[in-house]
């Protein structure tokens, strides 16, 4: 049961296949965690603490939560598992163009998740932000959005995706947000979303321009040793090692990046 990230944007691509989830099964969060699919993930659980996270944002089993941009499927392998048996599993992301064969990002996700056994045919959902059905908008009560906030600056998405974002929320729903965290002091180029870095205030500034207003603010995700000030951007530490074997243990000593972790709510 493992993933492989394809491109930033989106596709989750299969490994190897599992047995199919059971839709009668409620595994608890420290089950799901401790799930022989995660072997190669749960290294990285020092640096992302999925259960305190997932209890900062109060994540319940049985939300409508949506996953925003899964790329690699670092969570979706956790939230899918958690979330389908009672919830509702809800991957979301930018508008992309069909393939040349004609499949979307939606159909390829859901049967790469359904056929690598994380949820039952049926109980996931995946749609982009341009097509959000009727049915869905406003019923969503978590958007989990992991280390993408540069990513939508960059690419001129943020206001555009947020807003898409407020409209598939609940009007009680909020939004998670764990980001690479740029010093308050840092210069433009390191803070710019360019090297992955953002500072803390910008992040807070762009998502009241978009209607929503900070509820909470936690260190769950903070790396002091982090200087975030890399020629190579965030990428220079693990899990990427941009540069190789160049500096190899002094960027692994350094873990992965500094990190803010917020929560926001809809603002009237």
């Amino acid at each position: 049961m493992r993933f492989a990230p394809i491109l930033a944007a989106a596709a989750i691509a299969l490994a190897a296949p599992a047995a199919a989830h059971s839709h009668e099964e409620h595994p608890d969060l420290a089950e799901v965690l401790a799930m022989d699919h995660r072997d190669e993930d749960r290294a990285r659980d020092q640096y992302r603490h999925p259960a305190e996270t997932l209890a900062f944002f109060q994540v319940e089993p049985e939300m409508a939560v949506a996953e925003y941009g899964p790329g690699g499927g670092w969570y979706t392998r956790v939230l899918a598992p958690w979330i389908s048996p009672h919830g509702k599993y809800i991957a979301f992301q930018r508008p992309s163009d069909p393939r040349e064969d004609g499949t979307t990002w939606p159909q390829r996700f859901i049967s790469a998740v359904v056929e690598a056994g994380l949820a039952d045919d049926g109980y996931v959902t995946a749609i982009e932000s341009d097509a959000i059905p009727e049915d869905v908008a406003g019923t969503v009560d978590r958007v989990l959005i992991f280390r993408s906030i540069h990513g939508l600056l960059n690419g001129n998405l943020a206001d555009s995706e947020l807003r898409a974002i407020r409209t598939l929320l609940a009007d009680d729903g909020m939004v998670g947000v764990v980001q690479h965290r740029a010093p308050e002091t840092a210069s433009y180029e390191d803070s710019n979303g360019s090297r992955g870095y953002l500072r803390q205030s910008d992040v807070i500034r762009l998502f009241e321009l978009n209607g929503f207003e900070l509820a909470a603010a936690s260190e769950i995700n903070a790396n002091p040793n982090d200087t975030a000030d890399y020629e190579g951007g965030v990428w220079t530490l693990p899990p990427v090692l941009r540069l190789g074997d160049e500096d190899r243990e002094r960027y692994m000593a350094i873990g992965e990046s500094d990190r803010m972790t917020l929560l926001f709510r809809k603002r009237d």
